[in-house]
């Protein structure tokens, strides 16, 4: 099995301005992914996501950094970080393609081949992200159609 991307293609009901606000804002962020974020959503900006509650020393933190904010074709960011360097990171990348009065949203996330990772580490790293997308992709999905179905 090859463990160097995972890729998917969403069609989505909302334009790409909406679908970018989706993925590149806190606010909503926090509706389709973590359950807390922090964002600042411009090349070279920073953030932080929070799996379970922040409060508890449970909690699983990631550190992000923002690598492409191209409004509304792009948003790429790097995370997982070991040691806090962006060469021993993950990369997250969107691109929004226009399609059928909707979005097309192409998502990719590769560098796991890259960590140096033992192969048992590298194969359960890749599992769990293939696992944890195909949970959260389509939360999105839904996040941004929502937001084009309001009243």
């Amino acid at each position: 099995m090859e463990f160097g991307s995972i890729e998917r293609e969403l069609r989505i009901d909302a334009a790409p301005e909406v679908v970018y606000e989706v993925i590149s804002s806190a606010e909503h962020l926090r509706e389709w992914w973590p359950d807390d974020a922090e964002l600042d959503p411009v090349p070279g900006g920073t953030g932080r996501i929070v799996f379970g509650d922040p409060a508890s020393p449970d909690a699983k933190v990631e550190q992000l950094t923002v690598v492409e904010a191209d409004p509304p074709r792009r948003f790429a960011f790097r995370w997982v970080y070991d040691e806090g360097t962006s060469g021993d990171s993950l990369l997250v990348t969107m691109d929004l393609v226009p399609a059928d009065n909707g979005t097309l949203l192409r998502f990719k996330e590769t560098g796991f081949c890259e960590r140096g990772w033992e192969a048992a580490v590298l194969e359960e790293a890749y599992r769990d992200h293939t696992r944890g997308w195909d949970h959260f992709l389509p939360r999105l999905v839904t996040r941004a159609n929502a937001l084009v179905a309001r009243p």
